[in-house]
């Protein structure tokens, strides 16, 4: 079943012309439009289920439940409605870096996509899955060594050796606290639909994943980033300002769900400590 595009332009509040043929600027209209208005959550995991990557399942819940995803469903929902405005999409996996020891390898686990525009050599990263205040704001080309201002962020790639014989990898770095830092690292590779229902199954079921332990809820705007990590609220500026507070209780984080993450759910729901 194809996406409904229309609900879904509505639901990310963007109302630009779909007439042209696929450009740079509606590509990072989109994508910003889609960050700053669906957030990133983990609760289905955490209540104990694995969250449908089926686009019908995704519309359902995203676009007409209002309410988040975590990477597999935020990029699987991208990638249709990109594909339906005429751009070419590829699935990328990446080891996210963010919070590993230097020289810590983790498993492939977070889902990317690369953007090709008609008449354009240039390929696109595009990601509104990722959630931290280090993500992109908006679709930015794949070249290394460049710096590029998405918003109010600052954003680069560099390449890695791998093996000899091998594509280079990619690292995606933010510019934070006054340094570049790691967010992710990835190839090429094209995945598929069917590699993305093993790695959201192992993120959402393994005892050992964080998701299925730890609320992660987050919600990006242009100028600030909200994070909400089991009880703590952590609200941050771009110009680098920092607020943090403990909620109290089950019921105070539901209310912050909703009233600051536009998540509401069924009274009475209980979430883990």
């Amino acid at each position: 079943m194809a996406l409904d595009l229309d609900a879904y332009l509505t639901r990310i509040g963007w109302t630009g012309d779909r007439r042209p043929a696929p450009t740079v600027e509606t590509l990072r209209a989109v994508h910003r439009a889609h960050l700053t208005s669906i957030p990133f959550e983990n609760l289905d995991p955490l209540l104990g289920s694995a969250p449908s990557l089926a686009v019908p399942d995704l519309e359902a819940k995203l676009v007409r439940d209002r309410r988040g995803g975590y990477c597999y469903e935020h990029n699987t929902l991208l990638t249709a409605a990109l594909t339906a405005l005429g751009f070419r999409v590829t699935g990328l996996t990446a080891r996210v870096r963010v919070g590993a020891a230097p020289g810590t390898v983790r498993p492939r686990t977070h889902m990317l996509l690369l953007v090709g525009i008609p008449g354009e050599e240039r390929r696109y990263v595009a990601d509104v899955g990722f959630g931290s205040v280090g993500g992109l704001l908006e679709a930015v080309p794949l070249v290394a060594d460049t710096e590029f201002h998405d918003g109010t962020r600052r954003h680069r790639y560099v390449r890695e050796p791998y093996p000899e014989g091998l594509e280079d990898l990619w690292v995606f770095q933010a510019f934070l606290d006054g340094s570049w830092q790691d967010q992710y690292a990835f190839t090429r590779e094209p995945f598929e639909a069917s590699d993305y229902g093993v790695i959201n199954w192992h993120v959402a079921t393994n005892p050992r994943s964080p998701f299925q332990h730890t609320l992660h809820v987050q919600r990006t705007a242009l100028d600030h980033h909200l994070l909400l990590s089991g009880r703590t609220l952590v609200e941050t500026h771009s110009n680098g300002n920092r607020k943090e507070r403990e909620l109290a209780h089950n019921d105070e984080v539901l209310r912050v769900l909703a009233a600051d993450f536009g998540i509401e759910l069924p009274p009475g729901t209980v979430l883990p400590d």
